[in-house]
Formats: C-alpha cells, structure tokens, sequence
C-alpha cells in the first residue's frame, strides 16, 4: 500500500469517530438493554442497513500476552463448531504451540470509547482453512454489543490501562461481574521490534469468531486495515514482565507467558456494524478493501504535509 493510501484510510476512520455521536450511543444503549434480546438484534440490523461500518481504533501500547495451552481439553469447549486449536505464535521466530491470548487496550470507535481485555482461542476455521481469533471473554468499562449477549454495560469494577515515564505499561483490570482480572507492570525500556507471524496477524484477524458463552451463531467476521501496521511488533523480555494476576484462561494454560507483544504505534480498522463474513484471505485482498472503504467514505484526497515545496530551490 502506498504511503499516501495508507495516511487516507488513517483519516477516514478517525474522522468516523465523533465524540458527540458516541456519547449518544453510549446513553441509547442503556435503553436498548432494557429490549428482549431479538428486539436488541432486530435494532442493530435495521442500523446496519443504513451505517455499515464502525471504525475501531487501537491506541499506542495495546499489549498482548500469549500462553501455551496445557489442558486442550477444556480450551476445546470454548471453540464454535467447525474449529480446532491450531500451533501458533506470534513472533515469526517464537516456536508454534497450541495457545491462548490475553490483549489489554484502549480503544475509541464510532460506537464506544474506553479500555478492554479480550480472552481469544487461536483455532482453524476447518471448513475455510483459516486460522482465526476466537474471542471467548472480555472485560470493558464501556458499553459493549455482541450477538449473543446484546447490549451489556461497563463490566469493569476498575480498569487501568495506562502508561509511566518509567517506560513502563501498567495494566490493573477487574471485572465487576466475577474474579476475572489481569494486573501486570511491564518495563519497555529492553523491547526489540520483532516480526510478527503474518499467518496469525494478518490471516487471523480476517477470521474473527466468538466462542464459548459468547458464541450466537458461527459468522466468522473480518477486520479490515492495512496489513503493514502487523508487520513488527515490540517483543518484550519474559524477565521484564510483573504479571501479578491473569484469570483468563485459568487452570487450562501455562501460568506464564511464552511471549508478549506491545505495539507502540496507533492500529486502524473498519469492520461491519454487525459480524459479516467475507470473501478476504490474503494480504492483497486487505489492499483492497482499505481503497475500497476509503473511497466509500468519500475521504478526499489530501495532501502530504510532509512533501517539501521545491519552489525556489
């Protein structure tokens, strides 16, 4: 993707998120909830026939900490039929296993705004053959939506996910809800950028499911950006992570993690109001549909503030 591209789509889904229009979403959903559950979903797809996409903004320092899988069994009972735990990591250098991803972030989309701890199962979709990112928990201190569970509140009692001038990450999140927590300090200053395995990050992430509790129906969903900003990831040393609590996934993984990833940079994405399959499975095709997307939204074409005049000269 060219540099001018990529800087058009960045702007495109920024300027889809308005504070204002967030804000109104964030009260209607405490209405909303009060709906029978059909009615919820009967709502959110009238909406999405008129705004069909949401944009979804991660901001610098989103963290994510994999863990292998020790008791398969049970990480298997939170898979949508027609998936299967698959050997991943990911760092392209990090020898693959079964395994399971902790991420905390801050996030602002079209929809809402705040912080988040997602709980995914890395499985292969066994009827299209990609690997995909089954997210089986989260945890947020904004409003959520999913099909299974519609409209939800903050589920947070605290939710911490900040950084220090040390160079540290802190991340202190508790649900509300039950004894799920992740609480870790981890120190950037020794991180090297690494490259990240293109098969997980790229491939998986056009193949988004839920699973366990969350699971509705199985409509593997895709996220759309340009597939450069999962090209390298910060890796950091194992010694320089205070993990002081992590529920997610407890008794069915290895209590420490055998890698973890921070990206330092801000990561864009559009996605569809409501879970959509699509046709996406490689990198060209994300290409593609970032120009696409951009081009919809009717983002002009801008100039590059960094282009030098050569009037004169």
């Amino acid at each position: 993707m060219q540099t001018n591209e990529l800087r058009r789509f960045i702007k495109t889904t920024e300027k889809m998120v308005i504070p204002d229009k967030v804000a109104t979403t964030t009260q209607g959903s405490a209405m909303l909830r009060k709906l029978p559950l059909q009615l919820q979903r009967y709502i959110v797809d009238r909406g999405a026939k008129t705004n069909p996409y949401m944009s979804f903004i991660v901001e610098p320092y989103a963290t994510f900490l994999s863990f292998e899988i020790i008791n398969p069994a049970a990480m298997e009972k939170l898979l949508p039929p027609n998936y299967s735990l698959f050997p991943s990591a990911m760092f392209s250098d990090s020898p693959k296993r079964p395994c399971a991803i902790v991420s905390a972030f801050n996030v602002h989309t079209s929809v809402f705004w705040g912080s988040r701890v997602e709980f995914y199962v890395i499985a292969e979709n066994c009827k299209t053959g990609l690997l995909s990112w089954i997210i089986g928990q989260y945890e947020s201190n904004t409003h959520s939506y999913d099909p299974s569970q519609g409209f939800i509140g903050p589920s947070t009692s605290h939710s911490v996910v900040t950084t220090s001038y040390l160079g540290e990450i802190i991340i202190d999140v508790a649900s509300a809800r039950s004894n799920d927590g992740l609480a870790l300090v981890a120190d950037l200053k020794n991180s090297v950028l690494a490259e990240l395995d293109q098969r997980l990050w790229v491939e998986g992430n056009l193949s988004v499911d839920y699973g366990g509790e969350l699971q509705q129906c199985t409509k593997p969903f895709s996220l759309v950006f340009d597939p450069k900003e999962m090209a390298q990831a910060l890796k950091l040393p194992l010694t320089d992570i205070a993990l002081c609590t992590n529920t997610f996934g407890s008794g069915a993984l290895d209590p420490k993690p055998f890698e973890v990833a921070c990206f330092p940079y801000a990561q864009h994405f559009v996605t569809t109001s409501v879970p959509t399959a699509t046709s996406m499975r490689t990198a060209d095709d994300l290409e593609h549909a970032v120009n696409e997307i951009s081009d919809k939204m009717n983002a002009p074409q801008e100039t590059d503030c960094r282009q030098e005049s050569t009037t004169g000269r």
